[in-house]
């Protein structure tokens, strides 16, 4: 098993739509590795460092449209090992906050977590229980990739997030 946190210390999120495209450097998701693997959410942290009031309506949910072409972890995203004697899996699941095609949230698998605050200095951490879990099983739309964005009707602001994830 491989226990990785994606990260990104400052970022915006762009409040869309279910079913509409993604802004890169806007939302973030995992995308799994391979057809068959199964990665695991364990834990999602949001901080607010906006200068004013901000509320962010935040959303985790499955992708109809996953990320594809040119992944990349956008800017100031980060992708790291939680144990040091880790190594690479085959086939790793991929984060990125940037792709060629960003990610659409599906409009009837998209609503996984429903995670608002204000990032005017508002926190929001959501960890699971080991038998309640939220995971992804393969490399496809609609259950290989999750996605974090915000939804229509907030006015989102700056944060920092992570995700922490597992995969077999």
């Amino acid at each position: 098993m491989a226990k990785r946190s994606f990260s990104n210390p400052s970022w915006t999120p762009v409040a869309v739509a279910d079913t509409v495209t993604m802004t890169a450097n806007g939302a973030c998701f995992v995308l799994g590795g391979s057809g068959t693997q199964r990665t695991r959410i364990h834990e999602i942290y949001m901080g607010g460092v906006a200068a004013a009031s901000a509320p962010s309506i935040m959303t985790l949910g499955r992708d109809s449209t996953v990320a594809a072409t040119a992944i990349t972890l956008g800017t100031n995203g980060k992708n790291a090992w939680h144990g040091a004697a880790s190594a690479d899996l085959a086939a790793p699941p991929t984060p990125g906050f940037s792709a060629t095609t960003m990610p659409q949230r599906s409009a009837t698998l998209g609503g996984l977590l429903q995670l608002a605050f204000n990032a005017f200095g508002g926190i929001v951490r959501w960890v699971t229980k080991d038998d309640d879990v939220i995971d992804i099983v393969g490399n496809t739309a609609s259950l290989g990739e999750v996605s974090l964005s915000a939804f229509t009707g907030g006015t989102p602001g700056l944060m920092g997030s992570h995700i922490i994830f597992e995969t077999d």
